[in-house]
């Protein structure tokens, strides 16, 4: 009796831990090692994002081949899909709280790389921006929960039958529902919307690739994670909230200015990701007050650094080359604008060629 005894609770001692989260040997060194990848990955994405602007702006002056055909352009791909790696493995080391409000070091790395390569105005809401941005960064990277834990199948199983993260799962499900039903029904196509479906989406892609990328780094390390099916759920669960976010945020790309996106994007995405961090994987849990008050702060310093950088950003002008006619005053039938083809006024530049005409008479 006293062995089975013993052996039970050597298995209920050998058993609990699968259900806690372990925090790493060197948790500094992991956390560190999460925010420099992470770092250097935005800053490359930057990089990317330039140069593929500096093949667009040169294969347009010289109007001879398509942009994809340039090597400069692939280029820039290739460090795009370098950068997304490293943001990627990241995810791995360190809490997802810290590494989403990092993405502000793209933002600013964008703002210097095009001011000095492609040679675009400096405001000064711009160098305010920056520094909002840089010491929100500081205080994100000081304040932040500074334990890394091993990212687990059975850990990652856990959390996700939680009762907590199943009523987050629920609010998520039930919002997401409705806003879909006003974007695509009620044909609300406000910029909110669009980018609170894009934000929903992202929560659950956070929590994907911080548990997919947590379990490939303990495989690497000999610990196999990838016989569980709770790694293929949560790698199905990614690729499916990327697709479905960058659908609604290409389309939000088309129907609004980037100096809106951008910023906004960022704003509701980290906010997303902080919350699904703290809900999901509990990062906040035993964090002292001031610490949480000084991350929010910094969160709150990175956002309006972000906005007053994207201010300033060149606007894409679209031009528009006939009048819609609900929006034209005191007209209510959808009939021609044009002239008739008959008459002399038939045509824009015909039309532009009979004032001229008449103004020069009348000065005569």
């Amino acid at each position: 009796m006293e062995n089975e005894s013993s052996v039970s609770t050597t298995a209920a001692v050998v058993s609990a831990p699968a259900h806690q989260a372990q925090i790493m040997d060197n948790p500094l060194q992991a956390y560190l090692v999460g925010i420099l990848i992470s770092i250097c990955g935005n800053v490359l994405i930057s990089f990317s994002l330039n140069i593929q602007k500096y093949a667009h702006v040169r294969q347009a002056q010289r109007g001879s081949k398509p942009y994809y055909t340039s090597a400069v352009w692939w280029c820039g791909v290739i460090l795009m899909g370098v950068g997304e790696l490293g943001n990627f493995a990241a995810y791995g080391f360190a809490p997802a709280s810290l590494i989403a409000p990092l993405g502000c070091v793209s933002v600013i790395a964008s703002a210097v790389i095009s001011v000095v390569f492609l040679k675009e105005t400096v405001y000064t809401s711009d160098i305010v921006g920056g520094t909002l941005a840089i010491t929100g960064t500081y205080l994100l990277v000081t304040f932040a929960p500074h334990t890394s834990t091993h990212i687990t199948a059975h850990l990652v199983q856990y959390y996700f039958i939680s009762w907590h993260f199943l009523l987050y799962l629920f609010i998520e499900v039930v919002l997401y529902c409705i806003l879909l039903y006003l974007y695509k029904r009620r044909n609300v196509k406000h910029i909110v919307v669009v980018m609170l479906l894009v934000a929903l989406l992202a929560s659950l892609t956070v929590i994907s690739v911080k548990a997919v990328s947590g379990m490939i780094a303990e495989s690497i390390q000999g610990r196999l994670q990838l016989i569980y099916p709770i790694f293929y759920v949560m790698l199905v669960v990614m690729v499916a909230s990327c697709g479905f976010q960058i659908k609604f945020l290409n389309q939000a790309m088309k129907m609004f200015d980037a100096t809106e996106v951008v910023p906004i994007n960022f704003v509701f995405f980290t906010t997303s990701a902080i919350v699904a961090g703290i809900i999901f994987y509990q990062e906040f849990e035993g964090l002292a007050l001031l610490n949480i008050f000084m991350f929010i702060f910094g969160c709150l310093l990175s956002f309006l650094g972000v906005f007053l950088i994207a201010r300033n950003r060149p606007k894409i002008k679209q031009d528009r080359n006939f009048i819609e006619m609900n929006r034209i005053p005191g007209r209510t039938r959808t009939d021609k604008v044009q002239p008739e083809a008959k008459t002399q006024t038939y045509g824009s530049l015909a039309a532009k060629l009979m004032c001229n005409s008449a103004g020069q008479t009348d000065d005569s």
